[in-house]
């Protein structure tokens, strides 16, 4: 039994060394943005969209492009009509095929026929307007898939901060672990002394143990900021990122930002109004009529692939659905109706595009703010652990206010660099909604 208890041991230790031997990469945040531009699957699946949408309105080209096709068709028939109609269509009727006999019971005919056909629209009022839906819909797509370009580069900026945090709070706490190994040491040492208490050790003790288990967190957080930014690039290694630059506060000025028009997600709301007024008016134009082109050349044959005997037909057709038991009627109520939802989702749209544009800059303001005043506690608790630590050293201090004192001058150290990341973020978070 305790063979295997130790053979267990081993292996976990082994496990344990070569997670703590993962590979670490240094990486910029230019090197993330061009990783993301080449291999993101969401700017992938974006671009297939719009070419889907490309397709569609290629497809449209139909209302101006002729529609051509061939056909070869081989019949055998005795029907008195077919059989007169291909000698006819073939050229080789003879004045006994006119016998009353022949015609009421023929023999055996066959007949090979190559036709082609193409037809050509004229007027389609109803399908140039379905073309500038198509239109639409298709440059909708590309500003969204430029938008959608915006928010994953502001992606990267947010997760790329997030990892300077997360290596910023594994610095506060090995700071604080060492602090607190320093101090334990202190504790022993006055503790064999005769000055201290034995409970006294053991609260500086649990402080130790308490600051591995937060530095263990900031190691995983480390690692899933490293792995969020693996999702992003699409690299399925997932090592470990390290930042090449630290996370320090940004300069940034609001000063006249607005919600632009030209914004590439507000264009394409406005691109998508139209298509949606486009469609209403193609569902209108379908009460007039069609003019249509047509011509068809015909090749006939008793034998396969030849074509002795020939002939054409050209014409045009206007055609008018009149009635359609109210289809139309109700598929052109729809349209307008689905017009007038995408207005009022635009104007909602850019309403609250400014809403939260207002929100930000308030943000922006409170997070200035709170920088400032926790800069200012991270210089007020140091001198306080400074004081209580010299303190300490001499006797005159309880070793729970020491404990205190070193537990807020982390956790200050922490809330600054969580207001640095907060501040930055926000930063970026207004040149996104701002950005034309």
């Amino acid at each position: 039994m305790k063979k295997i208890v130790k053979s267990i041991l081993i292996i976990v230790l082994l496990f344990s060394k070569q997670l703590g031997a993962q590979e670490i990469i240094s990486i910029d945040k230019s090197e993330v943005l061009s990783k993301i531009s080449d291999q993101n699957l969401s700017l992938k699946i974006s671009k297939e969209s719009f070419n889907a949408a490309k397709a569609d309105y290629k497809q449209t080209n139909a209302v101006f492009l002729p529609n051509i096709t061939a056909t070869h068709t081989g019949i055998s028939t005795t029907n008195p009509l077919m059989a007169f109609g291909s000698k006819l269509n073939q050229g080789i009727l003879t004045q006994n095929d006119f016998n009353p006999a022949l015609l009421n019971n023929p023999e055996q005919t066959q007949n090979f026929t190559t036709v082609i056909k193409v037809e050509q629209p004229l007027i389609n009022l109803d399908g140039v307007y379905q073309r500038k839906a198509a239109k639409s819909k298709m440059d909708a797509m590309s500003l969204q898939s430029q938008r959608t370009e915006d928010y994953l580069f502001f992606e990267v900026e947010k997760a790329y901060m997030q990892l300077q945090l997360a290596y910023k709070g594994e610095q506060v706490l090995e700071k604080a672990l060492q602090t607190a190994n320093e101090n334990k040491k202190l504790a022993e040492n006055s503790f064999q002394q005769g000055y201290l208490q034995r409970a006294d050790v053991l609260n500086v003790e649990v402080r130790v143990t308490e600051i591995k288990n937060q530095l263990q967190t900031a190691k995983s957080n480390v690692q899933n900021a490293s792995n969020y930014l693996s999702f992003l690039m699409n690299d399925e290694r997932y090592v470990i990122y390290k930042p090449t630059d630290s996370l320090t506060v940004s300069n940034f000025s609001m000063d006249n930002k607005t919600i632009s028009e030209n914004r590439s997600d507000i264009k394409a709301m406005q691109l998508s109004t139209k298509a949606y007024e486009a469609m209403n008016k193609a569902d209108k134009m379908s009460f007039l009529p069609r003019l249509n082109a047509f011509g068809s050349y015909e090749m006939y044959d008793n034998t396969i692939f030849q074509g002795n005997a020939s002939g054409y037909l050209i014409g045009a057709q206007l055609s008018w659905d009149i009635f359609k038991g109210s289809k139309r009627f109700g598929k052109a109520q729809k349209s307008k109706a689905e017009f007038e939802k995408s207005k009022l989702a635009y104007n909602q749209y850019v309403s609250q595009s400014n809403l939260e544009l207002n929100k930000v800059k308030r943000q922006l303001i409170d997070a200035k703010n709170k920088l400032e005043l926790t800069a200012l506690a991270v210089q007020q608790s140091k001198e306080s652990l400074r004081i209580r630590k010299n303190r300490f050293k001499e006797g005159l201090e309880k070793t729970s206010d020491l404990l205190q004192a070193e537990t807020q001058f982390a956790q200050k150290q922490l809330e600054y660099y969580q207001t640095i990341f907060e501040y930055n973020y926000t930063q970026k978070y207004l040149e996104f909604l701002t950005k034309e």
